[in-house]
């Protein structure tokens, strides 16, 4: 492998200006945790390793490889990103006036309702899900094949709508409502069950399902188009089942323990009632005197 293997792919001006806009927003006290800064970056990185390396160029030849770049699209990159929290730091970087703008104008304008709509929880689950079986359906995805402009709108489409749902597994906002441990436990094994169907499509049919592939005179490493279709199968069923089953255990093991980071509450067990405040000692009475003739004697006026 040398750089000739490796592209200019349009992605990578959006992926340097994201990393401009998030060390921007980053300057002055409020700095990212180290982790968080880690992870935002390997989420750019992912992009640049899955759509400017070689892996790119032999998408073209191997349908495997060509669904490796779909899982670090759809399952890699955007909860990578995500995990970085950059929506404050990128945010912050704009100037103040256009950001007011655009703010008020995704929240309050009515030609923006259909996208809040859609960045909602089961509308976010839907169109994630959707683009991933619609895309690889063999006429689309043929086309794909054969018009670069609408192979990079796929892309697009596999990241964005895997920025919308993973959103709702990592929780980084500005996204409401957060749905519970139980439920994102739900929501995430859903999501995999859909990608094994399809996995399992295409393991078990047993001819070719896209044209291109099936036309190939050659593969490297020799394979038939069957086997290459089967081995995409098996990356779509494992390694893309990989970031989908960590955040599932992650979301079960939270709900596990709801009161986690809490303060521990001690139970208060009923005691003796309260005696309140010490009694003050009264005065000691005066003493009674010990001999009559110590009592003056009265006085009788007439």
């Amino acid at each position: 492998m040398n750089l000739a293997d490796w592209s200019l792919d349009p992605s990578l001006v959006y992926v340097l200006l994201a990393a401009c806009l998030y060390v921007l927003g980053s300057r002055g006290r409020d700095r990212p945790a180290p982790l968080h800064a880690a992870a935002f970056f390997a989420g750019l990185l992912t992009i640049v390793v899955a759509l400017d390396s070689p892996i790119d160029a032999y998408a073209d030849q191997l349908f495997w490889v060509h669904m490796l770049q779909h899982i670090l699209l759809l399952t890699v990159a955007p909860p990578l990103f995500l995990l970085g929290r950059p929506w404050p730091r990128m945010w912050r970087a704009l100037p103040l006036r256009p950001r007011t703008e655009i703010a008020r104008t995704l929240a309050r304008a009515r030609w923006t309702a259909p996208v809040r709509a859609l960045a909602r929880p089961l509308p976010a689950w839907i169109l994630f899900n959707g683009t991933i079986v619609v895309w690889h359906i063999p006429g689309a995805y043929n086309l794909t094949l054969t018009d670069q402009t609408v192979h990079n709108c796929e892309h697009a489409m596999f990241f964005f709508t895997g920025l919308l749902f993973w959103a709702y597994v990592v929780n980084p906002g500005p996204l409401r409502p957060r749905i519970g441990w139980l439920v994102r436990v739900a929501y995430v094994v859903g999501a995999m069950i859909v990608g094994w169907i399809l996995a399992i499509t295409l393991v078990v049919v047993q001819h070719p399902l896209y044209g291109h592939y099936a036309s190939l005179v050659s593969r490297p490493g020799g394979i038939t188009a069957l086997a290459d279709q089967q081995l995409a199968g098996g990356m779509m069923w494992v390694p893309g089942s990989v970031s989908y089953t960590i955040a599932a255990f992650l979301a079960f093991w939270r709900w596990l323990e709801p009161d986690r980071g809490r303060p521990a509450r001690t139970l208060a067990l009923p005691g003796p009632p309260d005696p309140g405040p010490p009694l003050l000692p009264l005065d000691p009475p005066e003493p009674a005197p010990d001999h009559p003739e110590s009592v003056p004697p009265a006085v009788i006026t007439t």
